[in-house]
């Protein structure tokens, strides 16, 4: 099984959450790889492009990771196409005034997934956790609230955690 990471805006493909995730994922058996979207900063419906082109690529629905723009831009991918989980850290959801020409999806982005845990924080000062909330309940999903930042750097050991059970266990239900 496949899993693919998507970063947020400012990040990398080599960031803190795909460097501590990646080996738990590697370690539960599952392949993983980080898209690079640095040449596309500001294009949120670029990236979606990417990843479902990358997505067209394998015989069976992947399992997404997104941080921040790149939660929005799983969570967008998997309302085109299957996929096997979603595993969202401070998803950008209901923020359309932020990607005004993405054209993506509507309002209630049907996700054509049954596995989905979000993880989001209390302080988070870019999106408001409420978003989040909000997603997960209108979906069923697993809610993870943390004492934590947008950045989540001080919760990693928690989110590392939710991660392993996620792969563990929600993957079985979707």
């Amino acid at each position: 099984m496949h899993l693919i990471f998507s970063h947020g805006h400012l990040s990398s493909p080599d960031s803190h959450k795909i460097r501590t995730l990646a080996p738990l994922a590697e370690a539960a058996g599952l392949t993983t790889e980080a898209i690079d979207y640095r040449d596309l900063r500001d294009d949120a419906a670029g990236r979606v492009q990417r990843l479902c082109a990358r997505l067209n690529g394998f015989s069976e629905p992947a399992v997404l990771v997104g941080s921040s723009m790149g939660g929005y831009v799983s969570v967008a991918a998997a309302c085109r196409m299957p996929v096997r989980g979603l595993f969202l850290l401070a998803p950008a959801v209901y923020l359309n005034d932020r990607y005004p020409d993405a054209g993506l999806i509507e309002e209630n982005y049907p996700v054509r997934c049954q596995a989905i845990s979000v993880v989001h924080g209390w302080r988070d000062e870019v999106i408001p956790w409420h978003n989040a909330r909000r997603f997960a309940e209108e979906r069923r999903a697993s809610l993870h609230l943390l004492d934590t930042d947008h950045r989540m750097a001080d919760a990693m050991a928690t989110i590392s955690e939710l991660f392993s059970l996620f792969l563990k266990n929600g993957l079985n239900r979707g």
